[in-house]
């Protein structure tokens, strides 16, 4: 019993409200498997009047590190498809790099880069609001009622450039906002990849979050909008709340928790616009 001492003064020595905000957007992670960056750096941003710059490099490494578990437990089950992710990768990597580096120019240049992170996050957080109410449709859409036509046509002659051109998109607005490796992602593969199962999309848009969650998150530590001790308050009260909130979520309807869910970050969407 002495180690518990010690380890509540670890814990302790965070801001409690950094816990809480972990803990609460945990919670709705593992309720409904809306990705955290949608709902952490809006919070962060709005809620705690975070810097967007801190609020999106912080999220992004929390992000990386929430989602490694899931990797492992998806590759075990074979819900990987890694040829899929090698593509998205080769747009996403590079992409994300190249953003990086700009941002670091306007730095150095004197450019508040804060006014394109809040207006690229409020665009991403509508988008993604606007994904998580038509997936389900849009799936339907191009699995069964128009497998022959001309745009479902189009996208299979061209299903490999077009995930390698989608990853580009990712790279960039991920590393803008923190927002795009999730329900963006997964939304893309569901409509290039249509006769993969449900799982298996997830796995593998995972798969591909995590290195460029990572990269990008790296990126903003060398360029200085990282707050670790928002990072690690973030952690603590996240992770057990994910598993925690998968639990409870088996038992409440998934669809009006994603309903609202969507609600949500289309007001936060529209706040942050203006």
């Amino acid at each position: 019993m002495e180690f518990i001492e010690p380890v509540l003064s670890f814990i302790l020595s965070f801001e409690l409200i950094h816990i809480a905000a972990g803990s609460l957007v945990g919670f709705v992670i593992g309720l409904t498997g809306v990705g955290g960056g949608s709902l952490m750096t809006p919070i962060l941003v709005l809620g705690f009047g975070i810097a967007p710059a801190i609020a999106v490099g912080t999220d992004l490494l929390y992000a990386a590190l929430t989602k490694c578990s899931g990797v492992f437990f998806h590759h075990r089950h074979k819900t990987v498809d890694w040829r899929i992710v090698g593509l998205l990768g080769a747009g996403s990597i590079p992409s994300s790099l190249i953003t990086i580096a700009l941002l670091e120019q306007f730095k150095t240049a004197g450019v508040n880069s804060d006014r394109l992170m809040m207006l690229t996050l409020s665009v991403m957080l509508v988008l993604t609001s606007v994904i998580i109410l038509i997936k389900g449709r849009l799936l339907s859409y191009v699995s069964h009622r128009h497998g022959d036509s001309a745009i479902v046509s189009l996208l299979k002659a061209y299903r490999a450039h077009i995930t390698m051109l989608s990853g580009v998109a990712l790279g960039v607005l991920v590393t803008i906002s923190s927002v795009g490796a999730g329900a963006i992602g997964s939304a893309i593969l569901f409509l290039l990849y249509p006769r993969k199962k449900p799982i298996e999309i997830v796995g593998t848009d995972i798969a591909h979050a995590v290195p460029l969650t990572a990269i990008a998150g790296m990126g903003h530590l060398h360029y200085g909008s990282v707050d670790y001790d928002l990072l690690f308050g973030l952690l603590i009260g996240g992770i057990p709340a994910i598993y925690l909130g998968s639990l409870i979520g088996r038992y409440i309807p998934d669809r009006w928790l994603r309903i609202a869910i969507a609600l949500l970050l289309f007001a936060m969407g529209v706040k942050l616009a203006l």
